[in-house]
Formats: C-alpha cells, sequence, structure tokens
C-alpha cells in the first residue's frame, strides 16, 4: 500500500512546476551600498611616537587578540575570558543565534506544505415499509478514507525571498552587533585593568611619599625635644604624614571598585577574584593607524549598520511585492472506501490538481503606506550608516590628537617634576642649615608629589586612550569575518532538486 504519489507522477509535477517557479522574478530595487562621509586621511595623523600609518612592512594589530600589544600576561588572561563567560557577551550570541534560526523559519515558505489525513465517517439511514406490521429498518455504512494533500505559494513576484534576503542581511547585522559587543567589552576589561594599575602606583608613590615624611616627622620631632623647633612645625611635618597615609589607603578602596568590575566583566562573583597588585605600563605600545577607508571594513557597528541598509532594501521589495497576485499550487492523493479490505483498490483513488490565483482589489491604501514606510525605514538606516561611520572617524580623530598631545605634556611634566624634586632637596637643606622656615619645605614637597601625581595621570590618560584608539580602530576585526550569506543558505535536503540547481531562485549572494 503507498499513500504519495508515483514516481512518473511526481517527475511529471516536478516538470510542470519548475517553468512556474523559475521564470519567477524578484521585484523591489537591487540593493548598492550607499556613499559613506570619509576623508581621504586623518587630520591628527602627524609625525609623533607611539603611532603611524599601517602598511605591509608594519605588523597590524594582533588578528582578535588586541591586548596582547601591552605584553601583560596577566591582562592576556583575563581577556581571554571575556568572549567565554561574560554574561552580556552572552546575551548577544542568543541574539544572532535566534536571527540565524529565524532564517530556515522564514525560508521554509519557499517550500510545499505536506499533510496527511486519516478519516472515519460512519453514517446511519432509516428505510420504511408499506406493511403495518413491519418495523422500519435501518442501513449502517463505514467509510474510510487516507492520503496527503499538499499546498505550494510559488512566489513568483520574490516577496518570500526579499523576506529570507532580509533576515540573512539581520542575522549578519546581529553577529556584527555581537562582534561589538565583544570589542566593546574587552575594552571595558582593558579599561578597567590599567585604572587598577594606576590605583597600584598612585598607592606606590604615596607610599614613597610617606617614607619620606617620616623622615621629616622625626627630624622635626629630633629637633622640637632639643628645643630648637616650635610646636607648629611639628604639628605641620605630622598634619602632612598623615594626609598622605590617608590618600594612600583611598587608592585601596578605589582599586577595589576597579577589581570588582574586572571580574564581573569576565563573568565571576566579585569574591572570587584576586589581583596582584601591579604598575602602570610605562611605554605606550606603537598602534599601526590604517587610511579612514579601512573603518568601513573594520569597525563591527559600521559593519552591522551596513548589513541593516541591505535588510531594508530587500523590506521594500517584500512590500512592492504584495501588489501582485498570490499564485498558489495545491494537490492531494487520497483513497476513500469501505470496508477497510477495499480501500486502496484503484476505484476508491481520488487525486486533484488545482491552481489558484488571489489578488487584493483594494486594502485602503495599507499597501502603497507599507511601501512608503519600508522607503522610510531604508533612508532612516542610511543616515544612521553615514552618522555611524562619522562618528567612528571623530573618535580615532580624538584619540590621534589626545595621544599626540598627551605625548608633548608627559615630557613637560617630567621636566617639572625633575625641577619640583630638587626644589625639595634645596628647601630641606636650607631648612636644616636654619636659613628657611619649615612651611617652605612643607610647599615644596606638596608641590614634588602633586607633579609626580600628574605625570602618572598623564601616563594613565595616555594607556586608556591608546586602549579606545584599537577599539575606535576595530580591534583587529574585519568585515571578512561576518558569516557569509551562502554558509547561511545552504541547500536544504527537503527543497524539489530543480529548485535547488537554479541558484538565481534563492537570495542574492551579493553582498
Amino acid at each position: 500500500m503507498t499513500l504519495f504519489p508515483s514516481r512518473p507522477f511526481s517527475r511529471r509535477l516536478g516538470i510542470l512546476l519548475a517553468p512556474l517557479v523559475l521564470t519567477g522574478c524578484m521585484v523591489g530595487p537591487s540593493y548598492k551600498r550607499p556613499t559613506a562621509i570619509v576623508s581621504p586621511k586623518f587630520k591628527e595623523l602627524r609625525p609623533a611616537p607611539g603611532w603611524n600609518y599601517a602598511n605591509p612592512a608594519l605588523a597590524e594589530l594582533p588578528k582578535g587578540s588586541w591586548w596582547t600589544i601591552y605584553n601583560d600576561p596577566i591582562l592576556n588572561q583575563l581577556e581571554a575570558q571575556v568572549e567565554l563567560n561574560n554574561q552580556n557577551v552572552k546575551e548577544y550570541e542568543a541574539r544572532y543565534s535566534n536571527a540565524r534560526a529565524t532564517i530556515n523559519s522564514v525560508r521554509a515558505q519557499l517550500y510545499p506544505t505536506l499533510s496527511g489525513s486519516l478519516s472515519f465517517n460512519r453514517q446511519s439511514t432509516g428505510r420504511g415499509s408499506r406493511s403495518s406490521d413491519t418495523m422500519p429498518s435501518n442501513s449502517t455504512q463505514n467509510t474510510y478514507g487516507m492520503g496527503p494533500t499538499a499546498s505550494w505559494d510559488l512566489d513568483l513576484w520574490g516577496k518570500i525571498r526579499r523576506q529570507i534576503q532580509a533576515q540573512v542581511t539581520e542575522t549578519q547585522a546581529s553577529a556584527a552587533d555581537l562582534a561589538n559587543a565583544r570589542l566593546s567589552y574587552q575594552a571595558q576589561l582593558a579599561t578597567a585593568y590599567f585604572n587598577m594599575r594606576y590605583q597600584d602606583s598612585l598607592y606606590d608613590l604615596l607610599q614613597r611619599n610617606v617614607k619620606f615624611y617620616e623622615r621629616s616627622y622625626q627630624i622635626t620631632r629630633n629637633q622640637y625635644e632639643a628645643g630648637t623647633a616650635d610646636p607648629t612645625t611639628l604639628l605641620q611635618a605630622q598634619t602632612q604624614l598623615e594626609q598622605t597615609r590617608a590618600q594612600a589607603t583611598a587608592t585601596q578602596a578605589n582599586r577595589a571598585v576597579y577589581e570588582h568590575a574586572i571580574a564581573v566583566l569576565i563573568g565571576k562573583a566579585p569574591a572570587d577574584l584576586s589581583l596582584a597588585p601591579g604598575q602602570l605600563p610605562r611605554t605606550i605600545p606603537a598602534i599601526p593607524v590604517s587610511v579612514p577607508a579601512q573603518l568601513l571594513e573594520r569597525r563591527p557597528d559600521v559593519a552591522a549598520a551596513e548589513r541593516r541598509m541591505e535588510e531594508y532594501n530587500a523590506q521594500i521589495g517584500a512590500a512592492i511585492a504584495a501588489f501582485y497576485p498570490e499564485v498558489k499550487l495545491t494537490a492531494s492523493y487520497s483513497y476513500s472506501g469501505d470496508p477497510v479490505g477495499t480501500l486502496v483498490q484503484v476505484a476508491n483513488r481520488i487525486w486533484s490538481l488545482g491552481a489558484s490565483a488571489t489578488e487584493t482589489l483594494f486594502s485602503g491604501g495599507s499597501r502603497t503606506a507599507a511601501v512608503h514606510e519600508a522607503d522610510a525605514n531604508y533612508d532612516y538606516y542610511v543616515a544612521t550608516y553615514r552618522q555611524t561611520v562619522l562618528t567612528a572617524l571623530q573618535g580615532v580623530e580624538d584619540q590621534l590628537s589626545n595621544l599626540r598631545i598627551l605625548a608633548q605634556q608627559s615630557d613637560q611634566q617630567q621636566v617639572a617634576v625633575q625641577a619640583a624634586n630638587r626644589a625639595v632637596t634645596v628647601a630641606l637643606n636650607q631648612y636644616l642649615a636654619g636659613t628657611q622656615i619649615y612651611t617652605t619645605v612643607i610647599t615644596s614637597e606638596v608641590t614634588a608629589l602633586s607633579n609626580a601625581e600628574t605625570a602618572l595621570q598623564i601616563q594613565q590618560n595616555r594607556i586608556l586612550d591608546s586602549v579606545t584608539l584599537i577599539q575606535n580602530l576595530g580591534g583587529g576585526w574585519n568585515v571578512s569575518e561576518l558569516p557569509s550569506k551562502n554558509s547561511m543558505q545552504k541547500d536544504n535536503p527537503f527543497l524539489p532538486s530543480f529548485i535547488q540547481k537554479d541558484k538565481n531562485f534563492l537570495p542574492s549572494n551579493r553582498k
């Protein structure tokens, strides 16, 4: 017993439907990436240590592991855990998986819908008699039926294929969102890590000054006990010492906050992470900078904005396709009879093949409104794309200028630190010689400490700006890392072979 059409019938059906499918078109505009507002070169890129134009002779940022440029083993270990354990990244991974699964959900509309049925019907009829002494007799009949039914939307105008194209590009945009989120949290981790190292370095600086002030306080105390120093001088020395100790203690509170942030960024509870003290890097790594146009390929947020332009371009085609008739084929093949033993006899076979076309004659302007809405959405994402590019250019320019100016400021501040330290030595010697009051010593020491803290802050800003610059350059990411359309549109085993062979039937593989 068979419940499906024979192979010759299926082959004839395929031959009949193939011309209808293969002659289908995709209405709506073809996608062409709009131009972005990009300058030929960066304004702020001038000869300066720490960054330069990338060229084949220079090593570019490490692919994917951009943080290794800082040569910090602890940072390398922490960054490797962001992609594995960061819960925000996991959220974007789930969104990407959802978008990819939706492709098959939309693509399923291209295939015929096949259903099977099994029915039973019992019917009773009464037959009367003319004889008054004869009671009416009943006749009972059982009817059984079984067989498949199929329906198929031919998608002659490409409405479904445009929806597939839109979902495929949305999935690519979702993949770019995931890459951008991963890069963002990696940069947040690097920022928190270097902020923590700044607190470590500041603590060490303050502790060195505490030891120096302890010696000064002891000298002043000895002089006070010898009767050569007044109580005010001793209290001034003690105040300076304790204030510096309090500042050093405050750095530990700030350090704990950054350490807790790092723990959360790598998916751990703050109680489960303890990092040993370390030092802020003394040098800024050389960062190759490409031409502005390369940001279109290296920035995942720019790639996401570009992919969404094609998505909404495809939505225009889907909205236009609603103006055309929907053509659907239906077929059924079944057996119906009584009793079961005779069900599959040829005499009980029933089959049908039909086609229908439906066209909306009046919808109150809803279809026209849908096209206008799709056009407006596309224009919105074109503007979003161009603004994203402009923002990316601004971010790179900002960090380039910051690094250039901070490098100059750092050199100037080092001169100030050296001068302030010499002033402390001179003031202390003069005080010991009795030619200066202790207030002069305190003033010199406060100035020296302030200049040392400023130099450390400048170094912190340079490190953080270098992290931001790498992030603005895409962190070694490239648009080629997006999943290709082909990888998301593999041949489906349930799709008829005569459609699989026609590569033009599936959505465009153009970028």
